[in-house]
């Protein structure tokens, strides 16, 4: 009977991983510091492409993709270096919640068709990014 209470106990109460809510909080501090950065460098203006998250967004998507690929696939297991590098600094370092913001702004100035192509291109370009770099690292370990 102990072991079951045990059990259930452990169940619903998780452990919370120290090592590894640390390594997401120091990638995120230098993918957000990153983000930033880049987005006050190259501010957009009203009615024109926000290059900047576009660029941010699928240079970060390429990185995940190359990054989870090289992780699981090619370097010696570790508990750490996912959280670091995929959750923190690439989760970080994309900007989701920043792309629905110009969006609405988007369309709140009618430039539906901005709107459209952003949204399209974002995610299309997105998709392309995890794919290429994630086939570039089983190609070049196929080559290896």
């Amino acid at each position: 009977m102990a072991t079951q209470d045990t059990t259930r106990e452990s169940a619903s109460n998780p452990r919370i991983d120290r090592p590894e809510l640390l390594a997401i909080a120091c990638g995120g501090a230098l993918g957000a510091l990153a983000r930033v950065t880049i987005a006050q460098g190259f501010p957009t203006n009203p009615g024109q492409w926000p290059w900047a998250t576009f660029a941010v967004n699928i240079a970060g998507a390429a990185m995940l993709g190359y990054l989870v690929t090289r992780l699981q696939e090619r370097l010696p297991v570790s508990t750490l270096r996912r959280p670091l590098l995929a959750t923190g600094l690439c989760g970080a370092l994309t900007t989701f919640s920043t792309v629905q913001i110009e969006l609405l702004k988007m369309a709140d100035r009618h430039d539906y068709g901005l709107a459209v192509a952003y949204l399209t291109a974002s995610v299309l370009a997105g998709y392309v990014a995890v794919f290429a770099s994630s086939a570039l690292v089983r190609r070049v370990r196929a080559l290896a």
